[in-house]
Parts: structure tokens; sequence; C-alpha cells
């Protein structure tokens, strides 16, 4: 994602009217751990054939959503073709054949998957992030022009540790009615979480990173991350380096939002952190995110709450598409194809700003299909 956009921007602005040209923001650009960032990655396909992607429709809203994304990128004729495969949260694991599909494309698209609570069934979703090692989640939590919000102005990155702290799974019953629980930080994963927080400041032109802790508390663990993101931070010294207890955190992103910009984050506080911060900026339905490792990638609604929808939501076939838009938008840029990237971001926006087509989270009744037939009439 680090192939410059400019001149596709420049184009596009040029035929925009004046008082739309607040629809766009900069261009985002997700660096690919690992790779040398100071150069353009070359696309995954370079030979004339579309890319395949690992599409998951998964539980609730996710075939509403990621039907959507389909039709959306067909319109746009992308050369990405998806390869489709049923998973659903109550399985005891993700199928072999999903499993090699993600690993021979490097790339998947997923709707949400249902988590179920207790009962000792492991949530599908950690185990892709462990399996595949996607250490970084990246929720873009931003307000959209002509969607009224109590903020203005929000544009937050969440940056949040994906493989361990309390997620690390290691739990246990020492004797009857005491269970332990083991929080897990890690020098490693610490540092290179740090490490792509502030490479995705540098490569966005953003002036400050925020870490997240509780190192009031948990001094060993959370002193272990700030020790950690403070050693990186140093090799940045462009960049503004802050840190914020995350009680405190959670208090400022509901009275002044706009005072952050890039936040890296443990992984609990990263997920409560993003969640918040989309429910400030629009909400959940409208947040794109990724989850990135060293080879692989999967793109997905950005913030987790209500990720597979109520069942009447389902029903009705209300369910807002645009989070994963914006994410398979996310996902495009990361398979070097911008100028596809921008001309889905920028016909979402559109239909947002013109307000006429709307799911009931944001105001209106039209349906999914209604949603997704305006971003393909507002295709330029």
């Amino acid at each position: 994602m680090t192939q410059s956009t400019a001149p596709i921007l420049k184009r596009l602005l040029s035929g925009t009217p004046p008082h739309l040209r607040s629809w766009f923001r900069p261009i985002t650009h997700m660096p690919r751990p690992g790779s040398d960032t100071t150069r353009p990655v070359s696309p995954i396909t370079n030979n004339g054939t579309p890319t395949p992607v690992t599409l998951i429709p998964g539980d609730g809203i996710g075939p509403l959503v990621t039907g959507a994304v389909e039709q959306v990128i067909n319109a746009i004729q992308a050369p990405v073709i998806f390869e489709k495969f049923e998973v659903h949260g109550d399985m005891n694991k993700i199928p072999d054949e999903v499993m090699d599909s993600i690993r021979k494309n490097k790339v998947c698209l997923k709707g949400g998957l249902v988590t179920p609570v207790g009962g000792g069934v492991n949530s599908l979703n950690v185990l892709l992030r462990k399996e595949l090692d996607l250490f970084v989640s990246v929720v873009n939590c931003f307000t959209l022009p002509g969607l009224v919000t109590r903020h203005e102005k929000v544009d937050i990155v969440v940056i949040r540790e994906n493989t361990e702290g309390e997620y690390s799974g290691l739990e246990h019953e020492v004797v009857p009615g005491v269970v332990e629980s083991l929080k897990v930080i890690t020098k490693f994963c610490s540092e290179r979480i740090a490490k792509y927080a502030f490479e995705f400041a540098h490569l966005n032109d953003r002036k400050t990173v925020t870490a997240v802790h509780k190192a009031n508390i948990m001094k060993l663990a959370d002193g272990l991350f700030l020790e950690s993101c403070r050693e990186i931070a140093k090799k940045y010294p462009e960049i503004t380096y802050n840190e914020i207890i995350v009680d405190n955190c959670c208090m400022q992103l509901v009275s002044k939002p706009e005072q952050f910009d890039v936040m890296v984050t443990p992984n609990l506080y990263g997920n409560l952190v993003a969640n918040t911060a989309a429910g400030i900026a629009g909400g959940t339905g409208v947040m794109p995110g990724g989850n990135v490792g060293t080879e692989y990638a999967i793109f997905e609604q950005g913030a987790s709450a209500g990720n597979v929808g109520k069942p009447s939501v389902v029903e009705k076939k209300r369910a807002n598409p645009v989070a994963l838009l914006l994410s398979s938008a996310m996902m495009l840029r990361h398979l070097q194809l911008p100028d596809y990237a921008d001309r889905l971001e920028t016909a979402v926006k559109r239909v947002i700003y013109e307000g006429k087509y709307r799911t009931k989270d944001l105001g209106g009744s039209s349906t999914t299909q209604e949603v997704t037939d305006a971003v393909i009439s507002a295709l330029t």
C-alpha cells in the first residue's frame, strides 16, 4: 500500500465541485511488516490475471455486507476474484481448505463470526489472528461529511496488538470457584506493534502517536509495553509521542476526541478504544479495519461491537454495508490497486453526504441492497 496515489487523487479532485472536496481525506497507506516501506511494493499479481482473495461471508449480517462488496467490486471492474467459503463462529476450528486458501492468496475479506459467550468455545476470530500471526489490527475512526455526530473532525487510527495480552487464552481453574487468567506481554510483540504504529504515522504524515496503557497498576506487563514504545519513539523524532492511562483515555475520547491521531495499544485496550472511537465517529457500521501480519492480511468491519447484527436486521435485510465497503477499499490499496480504492471510497462518501440512502443505524430506512445500488450509481 505504499504506492503513491497522488496523481489519481489530483485527477479526481480536478473534476469535483469545490464544495464537495471536503470528502477527500489523505490517502491511507498501510505498511507491510517486514518489507522495505520506503519503496513501492509490487502487486501480488502483475501478470494480467485477477488477484484471488479468500472470502468468508460469516454469520448474521455477514452474507449481506459481503454480498454488497462483491457487487461493488464487480461494478468497478477491479481485477479481484473471490474464493468463497462457509465458516461459522460455532465451528470448532477453521476448515483446512479455508486456511489453505488464505495461505495461498495471502489476503482475505470476511464478515463477522459470532463468538459464543462462555462454555470454553474459542473465538475463531482470535484463532485466525494467532494462526496467521496477524499481529496488527488497524481501525480507522473518522467522521464522514454529511453524517451528523456529536463531535466533528474526528480522525483517529487505532493500532492494536492482536496476538497476546488478555487474549492469550491461558486460563485454568485453580480450585472450584477460582479461575486464573494470565495476561502475557512480550518485548518482541510490543516492539513490533510500536514499530508499525510509528511507520504508519510516518507514511501517512500523521503527527502524533499515543500509547494507551495501565502501567500505574500493571507495572511489569504494561510497563514493558511502554518501555518498548519509548525505545521505538526515539527513532522517529519528527513524530510527537504521548502516553495515556486507559481509563483517562476513554474519558478523553468521549469529551475531546479531536486531540488523538494515531493510538497504539495492547490487545484488550485496543478493542475497547476502537469501539469507543467508532461510536463517537458514527458507529460501527461505518468504520473500516484490517488485520495485518508479515505474510497475510484479513480485512473486516473495523469495530467489533455487534458485528454479526441483530436477527431483525438480518431478516429485514437492512444491514449497513458501509464499514465493509470501506474495509474493501483498504484491501484494494493493500493489493496495490489504489485507483479502484479511490473510486469505491469516493462513491461511498458521496452516498453518505447526500443522505438519501442510509440504513437505520445512520438515521435512514434503506435496505442493504438500496445502499449498495446507490454506491454503484455514484461510481465515477
